[in-house]
């Protein structure tokens, strides 16, 4: 009996040690939270699992897609840029990867950042025939413009977004003017959504520019059109992103590459459990829509939809972690 207690003790204080030798691995790192919904959750949800799970001494600086990614390339810091979309900065992250400044480390959003035209599932389900973006132009008489039946409408976002310019060039690309639509300037986000949330209230068509993971379709379910051509990057680059280019072809639209940078100092000394976490840790845009809709409906904060998220859904972001950070996560909520 002795020796069991002895073992045992033994075997606790090896177990502990390993614990403290983790938190000591991982200490004080700065988590980079960019200045929109999903990404201002995802940063709250890596601080309390790596604070909690891991004993990390985890804080949140704010920034946003160009500083964030160029600073972490140039120097290594901030520690993590949990959702970073880097096709945005394609030349800063090859140079900092390659350099030894940053790694990428798995993807949150293994689905990627997804654009382009959307209608309602209700209207999708109506009309199964309509599933890419040619089969809506020959439907003009279906999605009337409400200023002028006579005419299809395609709602835009606001002047000054990228989306905005490309959906004004695929307009033209598709011939959609002489298939009997107008395109439709909804002036602001707010308009955009807005003429959404009035479609679906009354269960009317619409179809127009918008984007996933967003809170918005969380609430309202969209289906996005195929565009029945293939992704054409030399066209996407000298014409369909360009305002001013006269003459656009039709392409498919690009999914943008979300992944998880990590500073190269912070990937050494975190020790194995961190970055396995990091490597693991995803979800789908549907689960992160719908989450920031709860946010949105509930005026919740980036920390309190993290929270949300842990308590509502311990089957998914347990296999995230190991069992004793699982444990201590659960204790903490």
């Amino acid at each position: 009996m002795k020796y069991l207690l002895a073992s045992t003790c033994l075997m606790l204080g090896v177990l502990g040690g390993a614990s403290a030798s983790s938190a000591a691995e991982c200490g004080s790192l700065t988590i980079a939270s960019m200045n929109w919904q999903s990404a201002e959750v995802l940063s709250n949800l890596d601080k309390i699992i790596l604070n909690e799970g891991y004993g990390c001494d985890a804080e949140i600086t704010i920034g946003d897609t160009v500083p964030t990614i160029t600073s972490m390339a140039e120097k290594g810091e901030p520690d993590i840029a949990p959702e970073a979309w880097i096709d945005l900065l394609p030349d800063v992250v090859k140079k900092g990867t390659e350099e030894g400044r940053i790694i990428k480390v798995g993807s949150p959003l293994p689905d990627g950042g997804v654009q382009g035209w959307w209608i309602p599932k209700y209207f999708a389900d109506a009309h199964p025939d309509i599933k890419t973006i040619p089969d809506m132009l020959k439907h003009p008489d279906l999605f009337p413009d409400p200023e002028d039946p006579k005419k299809g409408a395609i709602f835009n976002g606001p002047q000054g977004w990228g989306g905005t310019v490309v959906t004004s060039q695929l307009f033209k690309a598709f011939d959609a003017e002489k298939a009997g639509f107008k395109l439709v300037d909804t002036g602001s986000a707010a308009g955009l959504d807005g003429s959404i949330a009035k479609a679906y209230e009354s269960k009317e068509a619409w179809v127009g520019y918008y984007w996933a993971p967003t809170a918005l379709l969380g609430k309202y379910q969209m289906v996005k059109l195929e565009p029945g051509v293939a992704e054409d990057s030399a066209e996407w680059k000298r014409c369909v992103t360009v305002a001013d280019c006269p003459d656009p072809k039709p392409t498919a639209w690009p999914v943008d590459t979300i992944v998880t940078l990590v500073a190269k100092p912070f990937s050494e000394k975190a020790g194995p459990e961190v970055m396995d976490y990091l490597n693991k840790r995803s979800w789908s845009n549907d689960t992160v829509s719908k989450l920031m809709a709860w946010m949105t409906d509930n005026q919740a904060s980036g920390e309190e939809g993290a929270k949300h998220f842990l308590e509502e859904n311990e089957d998914l972001w347990t296999k995230w972690v190991s069992p004793e950070a699982a444990e201590k996560i659960k204790a903490a909520l």
